[in-house]
């Protein structure tokens, strides 16, 4: 989720939610929490050694820099793992927490390498335009980005649930609206998508993880 979301979740719930990170190849989620600082997630670094490298060169990057995480067991004896590539991309933050662990934090997980989406060549990631669209007061919690063709050429409309209280008949609010959310998106992702402002609850629902992008044949 993002920070977006998460704020969105406290305010309705009246809680604290905290990120935590982990895949099924790793023993589930037991790879990096939040502590209470909820600034970054430790790494269980008695259990885990976390790299982040390059995609592409599997070389490491720069401290600091996005790159893929890349993990190897250190307690696990029935099915060992070594440099497993993650496919995920994170960074690791710089200095110490204010919690004082000295455990190494991983950002939010900014995507992953096989979900990026190359519109007019530019990369874009889902995580990018969540950030933005959950930053919106009046959008609600669901989305659809749609990856069409149009002369040969990949395009890209997202269609956004708007909460009942702003979905008005004025056409003139909602048009304003949609520029907005627009050049909101421009701002983040360097192009300019087609915005489709739609009603409460009419996006298809998905089980399980969201399926936020669709490729329309």
């Amino acid at each position: 989720h993002t920070e977006e979301v998460r704020a969105k979740v406290e305010a309705l719930l009246d809680l604290k939610a905290f990120n935590s990170y982990g895949l099924s190849e790793m023993n589930g989620p037991g790879v990096a929490f939040e502590c209470e600082a909820q600034n970054g997630m430790h790494v269980w670094e008695d259990a885990f050694i976390a790299e982040i490298l390059d995609p592409e060169t599997l070389e490491p990057v720069a401290e600091g820099e996005i790159g893929e995480l890349v993990m190897t067991t250190l307690t696990r004896e029935g099915m060992p793992l070594i440099r497993y590539r993650t496919k995920d991309l994170t960074r690791f933050l710089p200095g110490t927490c204010a919690c004082g662990r000295h455990h190494r934090r991983i950002d939010r997980i900014a995507g992953r390498a096989d979900d990026m989406l190359i519109i007019k060549g530019v990369n874009i990631y889902p995580m990018q335009i969540e950030q933005v669209l959950m930053g919106i007061p009046e959008v609600g919690q669901n989305y659809r980005i749609e990856i069409f063709q149009e002369r040969e050429m990949d395009q890209m409309r997202i269609k956004v649930e708007i909460r009942d209280e702003y979905f008005v008949e004025d056409m003139r609010v909602l048009q304003a609206l949609q520029r907005q959310i627009a050049t909101l998106l421009r701002n983040e992702i360097l192009i300019t998508p087609k915005i489709e402002l739609v009603q409460h609850n009419s996006l298809p629902q998905s089980q399980g993880k969201a399926q936020r992008v669709v490729r329309l044949d």
